[in-house]
């Protein structure tokens, strides 16, 4: 899953853009409105974590042109502890969630993983389908029942992305847009490996090609 973190605190950006990369997210950062506002209306992202205290434009803004223009994504604004007003015109102007500074990276992250869980109609408290369970704070996937397998980080947001969206038709493009960084570049032929290397983790039957289309994740129905 792909984030944009909007916030101009150097050292928290900084900070926050580790943490969250180490909880299995590809993080693209944004230290001011301008740039934040323009990245979530070019770039594909699966939420965005927006302070609304910005330069050069408040992040009140950001959000109201988003919403303004039909840009869903998912949006956790970040506010003063104490500044009520806040939250309110916060939740006026479209976002889904809130959270006080200063705050626990593990309650931003408990509150990610429930929105993503609200977004994807996703009741379960493990994350399972078709027999694989994937454990999001480990970082690794269950067959079956069978002992757990530690995947690294581009398998983990891959696997991820298939089992939020199973039996969808996923394209090379579309994948990347997810599992990918702004900064980075990658190659569809690499992507095609990584997709292999799942194949062999949870079995050829969960991961389908459709030829000229994409994956498709699950059981043929």
């Amino acid at each position: 899953m792909r984030l944009l973190l909007v916030e101009d605190d150097l050292e928290l950006s900084r900070s926050l853009k580790i943490d969250l990369s180490n909880a299995g997210f590809a993080v693209d950062t944004a230290l001011d409105g301008e740039h934040g506002e323009f990245l979530g209306m070019t770039e594909s992202y699966d939420m965005v974590i927006l302070d609304l205290g910005l330069p050069k434009m408040p992040g009140l803004e950001v959000l109201t042109r988003w919403r303004a223009a039909n840009n869903h994504v998912l949006v956790i604004v970040l506010t003063s502890r104490d500044a009520w007003h806040e939250k309110v015109d916060g939740f006026k102007a479209g976002a889904d969630d809130y959270l006080g500074k200063p705050f626990h990276l593990q309650e931003l992250l408990v509150r990610i993983h429930a929105l993503f869980k609200r977004a994807y109609k996703q009741n379960q408290t493990v994350l399972s389908v078709d027999g694989v369970a994937l454990n999001e704070e480990q970082q690794s996937v269950m067959i079956n029942g069978n002992q757990p397998i530690n995947l690294t980080a581009i398998e983990f947001r891959l696997l991820r992305y298939f089992m939020l969206n199973p039996g969808k038709i996923l394209s090379k493009a579309h994948l990347g847009e997810h599992i990918y960084e702004y900064e980075s570049d990658p190659d569809s032929n690499v992507l095609a490996v990584y997709i292999n290397r799942l194949r062999q983790i949870v079995g050829n039957q969960l991961i389908h090609t459709r030829r000229g289309q994409g994956y498709v994740f699950g059981q043929k129905p």
